[in-house]
C-alpha cells in the first residue's frame, strides 16, 4: 500500500522522530511505512489519519 505520510511530515518540517513521538511508535516504524515496508494497524492508521487531519483514504491507496 503506498501512502502520503512522507510528503506530509515533510510539510510540517517534522523529522522521523517528530512523527514517531507523536503516534507513540518507533522511528524505525514511521520509515518502515514510509517506505512501503509495513502497513499500519486499523488504529494506526486511524491516529495518523487524525494527527494529519484526514481520513485514511486520502492518506493510503492501492498501489
Amino acid at each position: 500500500m503506498k501512502n502520503r505520510l512522507k510528503e506530509l511530515r515533510a510539510e510540517r518540517s517534522w523529522s522521523q522522530i517528530d512523527l514517531a513521538a507523536r503516534l507513540q511508535v518507533s522511528r524505525q516504524t514511521v520509515n518502515a511505512i514510509e517506505n512501503g515496508r509495513y502497513d499500519p494497524s486499523l488504529p494506526l492508521a486511524f491516529d495518523i489519519a487524525t494527527l494529519f487531519q484526514m481520513p485514511i483514504e486520502a492518506l493510503f491507496f492501492k498501489s
